[in-house]
C-alpha cells in the first residue's frame, strides 16, 4: 500500500476517531441545540455536521471506484441545507455515528484494496470538474479538509454550548 493511500487511511480514522470523542457525553436533544449566547445566529450543530458528513460517504467511496456520483447539492443534509432545531428531523445520535462509524469502515477497507491508480480517476460530477477533476484532488478534500471543517465546528459549537473541550 502506497503513503499517500497510508495517510488517507490514518487522516480518516483520526477524524473518526475524533467525531467519536466530539459527541460522546451528547444526548440526542443536545445534538441539535443552539447556544442561548448567540441569539439569532445558528451555528452547525453536531446532528448537522454528522448528518452532512454522511451524505459524502457514498460519494467518496464512488470517487474510489472510477463510479458514477449522486449530486450531494440538493439532499436533505446538503451543502444548500441549513441546520434545524427540530429533532424530528435528524436520526438518533446512535444512526447518526452508526452510519458514521460503518461509512468510515468501508471508506477504509476500499483503500486497503486501491492501487495509486485511483488517484487518476475521473470525478463524474459535472460540477466539480472545475476544482476536482480527479480522484487525486478530491479525495483529500472529502475525507479531510470538508470533514476536518465540520468536526471544528462542532468543537466550537461546544465551546459555546459551555461544554469542555475534547
Amino acid at each position: 500500500m502506497s503513503t499517500i493511500i497510508q495517510g488517507l487511511i490514518s487522516g480518516y480514522r483520526n477524524n473518526l476517531d475524533y467525531a467519536t470523542r466530539l459527541i460522546a457525553d451528547l444526548t440526542d436533544e443536545q445534538m441539535v441545540g443552539q447556544p442561548p449566547a448567540l441569539s439569532g445566529i445558528v451555528m452547525n450543530h453536531p446532528a448537522w455536521c454528522l448528518s452532512h458528513l454522511n451524505v459524502y460517504i457514498p460519494i467518496i467511496r464512488q470517487i474510489i471506484l472510477g463510479g458514477e456520483i449522486v449530486d450531494p447539492k440538493e439532499h436533505r443534509y446538503g451543502m444548500q441545507s441549513k441546520p434545524e432545531a427540530d429533532r424530528g428531523c435528524y436520526p438518533s445520535k446512535a444512526e447518526i455515528m452508526a452510519d458514521f462509524t460503518e461509512g468510515h469502515q468501508q471508506v477504509i477497507a476500499d483503500l486497503e484494496k486501491a492501487t495509486n491508480e485511483i488517484f487518476d480517476f475521473d470525478v463524474r460530477l459535472e460540477r466539480w470538474q472545475t476544482r476536482m477533476p480527479k480522484a487525486g484532488i478530491a479525495l483529500p478534500y472529502l475525507m479531510l479538509l470538508h470533514e476536518n471543517q465540520h468536526l471544528g465546528q462542532v468543537s466550537a459549537w461546544r465551546r459555546a454550548m459551555g461544554l469542555p473541550k475534547v
